[in-house]
């Protein structure tokens, strides 16, 4: 017999492999089970396109946030005001070829899961999603607990895209018809571990205190934390914020260097351009980081478009429903305006818009760095929990009118318009009245019959619920087709930090904090360069006797000092028992409890310094959450270079590839090319 040449075998081997390669790159060829929540809820973890690249670099990018406003809300919204066959003017127009100026563009679904069900209960994936889990899905890039503003499932505040904006030199906007403290635009601005803590007396207009009930009592400025969401707003800093919640400016800060001043009072103290009048909208010609614009035009919500609309139990709707099938006359509903929406006052959400985007374009950031804005329709989803369905089709209408007013205003040649919503709801248009659920029978404007029903609250008169049904996401603009097919909501996070060339991962975001500095003067630290970081914690310790004299509470993850994003961080130490600068040494270290970065700074005698010695910066290996070296080694540089789902292919290539040799090895065997001659 004849002996197989050593070319023969490497052909044979060669011939195994690729067929097992083949096997592996078809499409589809295999089902994937979701990763555990230990997994998911890591920085970057639950990412579906992890390996996918930027497909195109912008210079601005605008995110404009429906809440609720899934496919359902969509279609009622259109067949009520344009019928089935019409289209809006800009909500369709985002993401099909063709339809605008922009070279690119993409459309898919996303999923929108939490990894905890904010009852208590974390690190479980929890199928429906609330709008603050979501939002800090696409802020931050980490899956989440349902009641959780920018933090992690273990309470960790995570670097979100303003944040991360402001780190590159970008000028930034959120703009809601919310409250500004609501979740969606509060993930945006700040970190807290409940979503209705809103100020430093809770959720009140400053004429009470509920704090203890509202928020994280360790989060608390007067417990030594980084402050409510209003307050760490201030701290954040962007250029331009337009929405309701003046109330809650009213209320009194309770500790730190505005003690006993009102949030109001505070934001002008710090420089910003403060108004309540939605008819001052329009003279606003500024907005820049040394004078902001905090524009709150209602104490609340912003007034919806429309009235609200009546809801029928099924056997009424039913009625109605046959006696307009018989003689035409029936009460169908049809949409009546709302004289106090804010649009008759010049301050409607594509006003706002209009606004911010002239604002942040002509600041020195925006005009060479750039801008991200992002803007909100938030009373779809509010008037969806209301079975209000008049209140939601105006609310679509108005997001569509501001989508509109981008397109207008924007070069899609440098700007990608990214348009989706946070989760799914629940209103449906049937083609009768149901039974079992609430119903609102509308006249469209075409003058057909529409019943829109509503029956996933858990009452008879509670409160409709989230659905759990991934949602469309649409783009337009330089680095759009990267929303193609089904990705995640955490993906949004990535299209858009690399899109404008943000930081992203959590090596990068760590990097960005290699630059702090300390420096003390008049026994006040000026903090600077942790742009990497959310919180910081120091110690005061007087180098000659060892004694430490103050020291941040650093108990928990929302402990310590809220830093003040892209600016200076101020920590007072007069007063401090026992601290003379002019009559001893001291060492002040100050750590970034996100990047682990450590500047240690001696300073006294003459009560000023600015030595600044990195005593311990944080390694790849130490990075937190979801960096390259998570699992250890070379498997965990693995994971962080090729992402979960290029880590599970790669493993798949090597069992292959094993298999191959194994073939291979069987064969020459088979051959005797092992044999003894």
């Amino acid at each position: 017999m004849k002996q197989p040449s050593r070319h023969g075998i490497i052909a044979d081997l060669s011939a195994a492999l690729a067929g097992a390669l083949c096997l592996t790159a078809v499409p589809g060829a295999f089902a994937a089970d979701s990763p555990d929540v230990s997994a998911l809820s890591v920085h970057g973890g639950a990412q579906r396109i992890a390996n996918t690249p930027a497909t195109g670099k912008a210079k601005n990018v605008i995110l404009f946030i429906g809440d609720g406003m899934g496919d359902s809300e969509i279609t009622i919204a259109r067949d009520y005001l344009y019928g089935p066959g019409g289209s809006f003017e800009g909500l369709d127009k985002i993401g099909q070829p063709g339809a605008t100026s922009a070279k690119e563009t993409g459309t898919g679904q996303y999923t929108t899961y939490a990894t905890g069900d904010g009852s208590g209960r974390r690190n479980q994936v929890t199928a429906v999603t609330d709008s603050a889990a979501s939002g800090s899905g696409w802020a931050t890039g980490t899956k989440t607990y349902n009641n959780a503003v920018s933090v992690d499932n273990n309470f960790n505040p995570q670097m979100n895209l303003i944040e991360l904006a402001k780190a590159k030199g970008l000028a930034t906007g959120n703009v809601t018809t919310a409250e500004i403290q609501d979740a969606t635009p509060a993930v945006l601005e700040s970190h807290s571990t409940q979503r209705s803590c809103y100020g430093p007396q809770g959720k009140s207009d400053g004429s009470s205190d509920d704090s203890a009930k509202r928020c994280d009592v360790a989060q608390l400025k007067q417990n030594g934390g980084i402050g409510s969401i209003s307050e760490q707003l201030l701290d954040t800093r962007a250029d331009v914020t337009f929405g309701g919640g003046s109330k809650y400016f009213n209320q009194t800060a309770q500790a730190g260097e505005y003690q006993g001043m009102t949030l109001k009072d505070q934001a002008k103290a710090r420089g910003y351009q403060y108004v309540e009048d939605p008819a001052q909208l329009g003279s606003l010609s500024e907005a820049d980081q040394s004078s902001p614009v905090l524009g709150l035009f209602a104490a609340g919500n912003l007034p919806t478009q429309y009235n609200e609309s009546k809801t029928y139990d099924g056997e009424t709707a039913q009625e109605i429903a046959l006696k307009d099938q018989q003689d035409g006359n029936a009460s169908l509903q049809t949409c009546t305006a709302n004289p106090d929406w804010l649009g008759n006052k010049g301050a409607s959400l594509a006003d706002m818009t209009n606004k911010a985007i002239d604002l942040l374009s002509a600041n020195k950031n925006g005009k060479d760095n750039g801008y991200f804005l992002q803007v909100e329709g938030a009373s779809i989803d509010k008037q969806d929990h209301n079975a209000n369905a008049c209140g939601q089709i105006g609310e679509t209408d108005d997001l569509d009118k501001a989508i509109s007013a981008a397109l207008k205003k924007v070069d899609l040649s440098n700007t990608l318009i990214i348009v989706t919503a946070d989760h799914a709801h629940t209103s449906q248009l049937a083609s009768w009245p149901s039974m079992y659920a609430l119903n609102t029978p509308l006249r469209a404007k075409d003058g057909t019959a529409m019943y829109v029903m509503y029956g996933t609250a858990s009452s008879q008169n509670g409160s409709q619920s989230h659905t759990g049904t991934q949602l469309r996401i649409a783009a337009s603009g330089p680095g759009a087709s990267r929303v193609d097919g089904l990705t995640d909501q955490t993906d949004n996070f990535f299209t858009i930090a690399k899109t404008l060339g943000l930081a992203s991962s959590t090596e990068d975001i760590n990097a960005l904090s290699s630059g702090a500095k300390v420096s003390v003067k008049d026994g006040v630290a000026q903090v600077t360069g942790f742009n990497g970081d959310a919180v910081l914690g120091y110690q005061l310790q007087d180098t000659e006797t060892g004694a430490v004299l103050a020291a941040s509470n650093d108990d928990t993850p929302v402990s310590g000092v809220r830093v003040a994003t892209g600016a200076t961080t101020t920590i007072d130490f007069n007063g401090v028992k026992g601290f003379n600068p002019s009559g001893s040494t001291y060492t002040l270290t100050v750590t970034g409890k996100q990047s682990g970065t450590k500047i240690a700074t001696e300073f006294g005698l003459t009560g000023n310094g600015a030595s600044n010695v990195v005593v311990a910066p944080k390694t790849a290996a130490k990075a937190g959450l979801g960096d390259a070296t998570e699992n250890g080694g070379i498997a965990g540089a693995l994971v962080g270079a090729l992402g979960k789902t290029g880590t599970r292919i790669l493993g798949t290539v090597m069992v292959a590839l094993a298999l191959a040799v194994a073939g291979g090895l069987l064969a020459a065997w088979r051959r005797g090319l092992f044999a003894r001659k």
